[in-house]
């Protein structure tokens, strides 16, 4: 990445942007302006066309706010957040982002912003050339994981599985446990029925509600469907299922813990 830094401004607020454009213009050896967005939507388009190397965003916007803009983007640039918020509410995205500034931006918090786009590229730069230093963490990787931690995660209520020609809509209320053997997942159902899944343990721990819990490295279970609890060797637990067979599914060690805490025991 080399300077000046394709970059996008991206606010609702005309007058917002003009004063950004007035204070970047003097540092024009460092941004070159190539578009401006009048709000989220606009923002997307701009950035996936562009695919720019940093912008400014305001948070508040029609259409779509800085946070849904970036959450749509299939490109993440550096981004500079300059927003209306006051500096408490701001803090938390601080260390996602290359900087903030606040409303109105003055030239002197901007010469800041500045040194800081610059110490990044040149500790890129640095690491790069170095086999032996790890490469600089992008801020927009900070970003995407802050986003997504933000998002809502998408309320399930039964899981598809393929028997014979036909998908089956097996509920969340009637399955027991979850079981990877080999490199197959199998869900189990409290009447005792066994169907093969097209999903990973760990993509199951991800998508299903918290009452699911990881017990092994292979084994997902429900947690309300759980009758028994004993203690087994090495701090594992051994727990008797609710399901026709009263299943015992040994629990891993390392994840003693938190069924200590599920149980609160």
């Amino acid at each position: 990445m080399n300077f000046p830094l394709t970059t996008l401004l991206i606010d609702d607020e005309a007058l917002a942007i003009s004063r950004l454009k007035r204070l970047l213009s003097k540092f024009d050896n460092c941004f070159d302006i190539i578009g401006e967005a009048g709000n989220g939507a606009e923002g997307l388009s701009l950035v996936e066309a562009k695919r720019p190397d940093l912008i400014f965003l305001d948070i508040e916007m029609p259409l779509l706010n800085g946070f849904e803009m970036l959450s749509r983007l299939t490109y993440m640039p550096m981004v500079v957040f300059a927003t209306a918020y006051d500096q408490y509410a701001i803090r938390a995205f601080e260390e996602h982002s290359v900087d903030y500034l606040l409303k109105p931006v003055e030239t002197e918090r901007l010469e800041r912003t500045v040194q800081k786009i610059r110490s990044f590229i040149d500790l890129s730069r640095s690491s790069a050339a170095d086999d032996d230093v790890p490469p600089a963490l992008h801020p927009a990787d900070n970003l995407m994981r802050m986003l997504e931690q933000m998002r809502p995660k998408k309320e399930i209520y039964s899981i598809s599985v393929k028997t014979g020609d036909k998908i089956k809509l097996v509920p969340l209320s009637e399955i027991a446990f979850f079981e990877a053997e080999d490199k197959y997942v199998f869900l189990s159902t409290l009447d005792g029925q066994k169907f093969l899944t097209s999903y990973t343990v760990t993509t199951l721990a991800d998508k299903l509600p918290e009452t699911f819990v990881r017990v092994s490295r292979s084994t997902l279970v429900n947690s309300h469907k759980i009758n028994e609890i004993h203690r087994h060797f090495d701090g594992k637990f051994l727990l008797v299922m609710a399901d026709k067979k009263a299943t015992k599914v040994q629990t891993g060690s390392t994840y003693g813990d938190a069924i200590r805490r599920l149980m609160e025991i």
